[in-house]
Parts: C-alpha cells; structure tokens; sequence
C-alpha cells in the first residue's frame, strides 16, 4: 500500500548507506526523520512485519529486497524531479529538495517516465546523487569523502550533499560545481585548485563541505 510515511522511512534508510557502509540504527534514524525513538521503534517493527527491512531490537535496520525495489522506486521519482526542476524550469539546486518531496507523492507513472525521456534518462541528479532506473539499479564509481581525501588528490567532484541549503550556495559561490576537476591542496583548511593546467585556480570551501563533498577515487 502507498504511504508517504513508509516511503520517508524506506528512503532514508536507503539513502543512508548510498556513500558509506554502516546501517542506520534506530536512534540515528529517529534523528534525520525527526521523530521520537518510540514512534521510530514502533514503525520499525510495522515494516519488518510487511518485509520491507530486517531489523533486531537495539540493532541497525536493513532494507529487505523487496524494501530496497521500494525505496529505489521513490528514490528515483524525488531525483529525476529534482533534475527536471532545474532543467525545465531554472531551480538552482537549493531549491529543489522541497519541491520534490511533495511531487515525488503526487505525478504519475506516466508523467515520470515522459520526465525521464524528455531528459535524456539522467544518470544522476543536480547534487550527483545517482537516479535509480526503471528496474531500480545504480550505476557509481569509486568515491572518496573530502574529509579523507589527501593532499595532492585529484579527483572528479562526484557530490555535493543536498542536506544544507547554505553550504550547497557557498559551493556554488565558490565555482565548485559536480563534474568539475579538483586537486586537494589543504586538507586542513579546504583548499582546492579548479581545473588541470592553465587556467587552474584556488578556491576555499567551508568546514562544513568536509563531510558533505565526494570526489572520485
């Protein structure tokens, strides 16, 4: 059955494990929905009783096969509008989180798939989150978070987290854009070099883009 409430669990659970390895428990959970411990626990063991994830008391929560289809499903809608918004209609991609959480829950099948042909079938989103296919598979490559990144590293900016509208300008306003090249140059301070050869140039970025900028391998 449809439910809004379902797809937000599933989808943050999904979305927690897309860029590191360890499941969300139930306590971290709660905390990026928002929502008492309890009401998390009790929601929890509803989608276990209905097969969408495998969860333990006091244990970290996994998606079944079944809840993993779900969530790809949803996962996919949310990124393929948030693309289109700022194809079609000239959202910067500050803007768009919003606007797709409430579209993902009212377009049709029909209306997504004209989306996804009118775009070209988009691998990934505006912030290179990777948009799911029709049958729910993604495609990424290597990756390295900013914060563990070296000195001297050279890499393509794969993603910028979505999760903090203010950091995602001042990324902006520092030219840093997914797709572009980037050396690290200070770890420390968040110094990079944009580009390869002439042309290069240095940029800073904020503490707070350590933990929310991958680059590639």
């Amino acid at each position: 059955m449809a439910s809004p409430a379902i797809d937000d669990y599933l989808k943050t659970i999904y979305h927690h494990t897309e860029w590191q390895d360890d499941r969300i428990t139930p306590s971290q959970l709660a905390a990026e929905l928002g929502l008492a411990p309890s009401s998390v626990t009790e929601m929890v063991q509803k989608l276990a009783a209905q097969g969408l994830v495998t969860h333990r008391p006091y244990g970290p929560i996994a998606l079944s096969e079944e809840g993993e289809r779900r969530a790809a499903a949803i996962i996919r809608r949310h990124r393929l509008i948030e693309t289109w918004l700022v194809s079609e209609f000239g959202y910067a991609w500050d803007e768009v989180h919003d606007e797709a959480e409430v579209l993902e829950h009212a377009i049709s099948d029909r209306l997504l798939e004209g989306i996804d042909e009118r775009l070209g079938r988009p691998r990934f989103d505006p912030h290179g989150d990777a948009i799911p296919d029709a049958a729910g598979q993604v495609h990424r490559e290597p990756f390295v978070l900013l914060a563990t990144a070296p000195v001297g590293h050279v890499g393509r900016v794969l993603r910028v987290s979505d999760r903090d509208p203010e950091l995602l300008r001042a990324v902006e306003s520092a030219g840093v854009a997914v797709g572009a090249t980037v050396t690290v140059t200070d770890a420390a301070a968040l110094r990079l070099t944009m580009g390869e050869g002439i042309g290069t140039a240095s940029v800073s970025l904020p503490e707070a883009a350590a933990d929310a900028v991958w680059l590639s391998a």
